[in-house]
């Protein structure tokens, strides 16, 4: 059975970042989430997170720990003192290696992570609902329905542990009082999600035991996907990468992801798919959209000011992620 979760990768670079934007740390990792032992505590905070982008032990508390049917649950809550990106946060952990599969601050929706792009799709789709394909603690969706107030967002999770654990930990039953109707949370298998008369977007953010699910690998998944969309629709993929850390070894990254986007590009075609990636380092990360490139202005223009920067990091897929290819 499947884990239909992601882990988060990096702390997204913001390019020349506009004054009412906050200028993040450089790229912290959020693949795994490694805790620094006290023993270790004799370097500063900031040293140590530049070194193994961790975060000290000492500052993480541990609020819920145990294996369902389908992961091992961990939530986490970061002191609001510690010297990282992510003080303040309740993360959600869901794999052996420790991914971070959803990340929730008190005070704000926006993460500075991969999900914040996720939440520039809706202006580029026709009206309709949106799907989110690997559900979490509702991360994403938080972000859709706080920042669009007429979007409606249905979720599929595998695990209703998941779902357990996010309504209490994570705000969802909040958020699903706040916008009722707004929201739809199915337990299931996302690979099987359908709409009435289709979906007018997609996030897909399918992981299982620290790895996009091998169903991403297979050009029959996009096509069935490709098939719940509306005119006019789109997908937006967590395509992981080299950061992701997969319980089997044997499971490279990225490898990985150059396999699953070698099988959207097969079903979409070169000039449809393009690619963000994460970082400005070796164990980077990625995103994948469907579609052709859009008018880049007109995009910017429909986006809350805080994610317009993402808008110009997209790049045509080209021949750079093709199984084997190197970086740049």
């Amino acid at each position: 059975m499947l884990s239909l979760s992601s882990p988060l990768s990096y702390l997204l670079p913001i390019p020349n970042p506009p004054a009412f934007f906050p200028v993040r740390p450089a790229l912290p990792t959020a693949a795994g989430l490694r805790l620094i032992p006290p023993k270790r505590r004799r370097q500063s905070v900031s040293a140590a997170a530049t070194q193994d982008d961790g975060i000290p032990a000492d500052d993480v508390k541990t609020l819920a720990r145990f294996k369902s049917r389908h992961n091992y649950i961990r939530v986490l809550e970061v002191s609001r003192r510690c010297d990282h990106p992510f003080a303040g946060s309740r993360l959600l952990l869901l794999d052996s290696p420790g991914n971070i599969h959803s990340i929730s601050f008190l005070l704000k929706p926006l993460t500075s992570t991969y999900l914040d792009v996720f939440a520039t799709l809706p202006p580029l789709l026709p009206p309709g609902p949106i799907g989110v394909l690997g559900f979490g603690a509702g991360s994403a969706a938080r972000l859709l329905l706080e920042l669009y107030p007429r979007g409606v967002v249905h979720g599929w999770e595998l695990d209703p542990a998941v779902i357990d654990v996010a309504r209490e930990y994570f705000g969802l039953s909040r958020l699903e009082s706040d916008h009722q109707g707004r929201i739809f949370i199915h337990i299931g298998d996302a690979l099987r999600a359908s709409a009435r008369d289709g979906f007018a977007g997609l996030l897909v953010d399918l992981f299982s035991k620290g790895c996009l699910v091998p169903e991403l690998q297979d050009r029959r998944t996009w096509e069935r996907l490709r098939k719940g969309l509306r005119r006019g629709g789109r997908l937006m993929v967590n395509v992981g990468g080299s950061c992701v850390e997969a319980e089997d070894e044997t499971r490279d990254g990225r490898a990985v992801m150059a396999e699953t986007l070698e099988a959207m590009r097969e079903v979409f075609g070169e000039e449809e798919v393009q690619v963000l990636r994460l970082g400005n380092r070796e164990d980077d990360s990625s995103l994948a959209l469907t579609g052709r490139m859009p008018d880049l202005d007109a995009w910017r223009a429909g986006l809350p000011k805080p994610l317009r920067c993402y808008v110009d990091m997209w790049r045509p897929i080209g021949g750079q992620y093709s199984v084997g290819a190197g970086d740049e």
